[in-house]
């Protein structure tokens, strides 16, 4: 595994072959949306382009796998180490974030903090097995990896709604506006880590 940051920008890379994924990503926070996103399992493609998009993170990934388990497990240890790599010491961000995103009938809500504590709450109340091409359990998969290795803390909720699909892209697109309002600098506080510890 390589993962390397580079210098004096908010930028990521992460490149890891095993005998099961061979994955290589570049991040930037600092972008304008820009994607371009290849896995064998398209609504998990489908969701990190609109992750892209709305965050405003530019994101490149490429992952092979043998199976979908491990394609979804290696991008979200990839995503999230590379998020976690661009941040830095996170001096100046404002650390928090939420959103809340209609589709449709559906309603999503989420919350973020960016603070070294990683903890999920997911509860996008899906009740088939599959959403598209992925199992749901490999969707929850991914939003927990995600988090343990951006050592983030997520709160993901629909509040309402009916069509499984509206209820992940409505999620997604909130963790995407959650996300770009907590990695974005607060002018007032620019040199100053968020936390009264002095350290996240």
């Amino acid at each position: 595994m390589n993962i390397e940051k580079v210098k004096g920008l908010r930028v990521a890379k992460f490149h890891r072959k095993t005998s099961e994924t061979d994955i290589s990503l570049e991040l930037t926070l600092d972008g304008t949306g820009k994607s371009n996103i290849k896995t064998n399992i398209q609504f998990l493609s489908h969701m990190l382009t609109l992750l892209s998009r709305h965050s405003l993170i530019d994101l490149k990934l490429e992952c092979q796998g043998d199976l979908k388990h491990h394609i979804v497990e290696d991008v979200g240890i990839a995503l999230g180490q590379a998020l976690q790599q661009a941040l830095g010491d996170k001096r100046g961000i404002r650390r928090y974030g939420y959103a809340y995103i209609p589709m449709d009938e559906v309603l999503a809500r989420c919350a973020i903090d960016l603070g070294g504590r990683a903890y999920l709450v997911n509860n996008l109340q899906l009740k088939s097995q599959e959403v598209e091409d992925i199992p749901v359990t490999l969707l929850d998969h991914f939003l927990d990896t995600f988090v343990k290795n951006a050592s983030i803390n997520l709160h993901l909720e629909v509040l309402y709604g009916d069509d499984e699909h509206h209820k992940v892209e409505a999620g997604f697109k909130a963790l995407a506006y959650a996300l770009k309002q907590a990695i974005s600098f607060d002018l007032k506080t620019s040199t100053l880590i968020p936390s009264s510890k002095g350290v996240l």
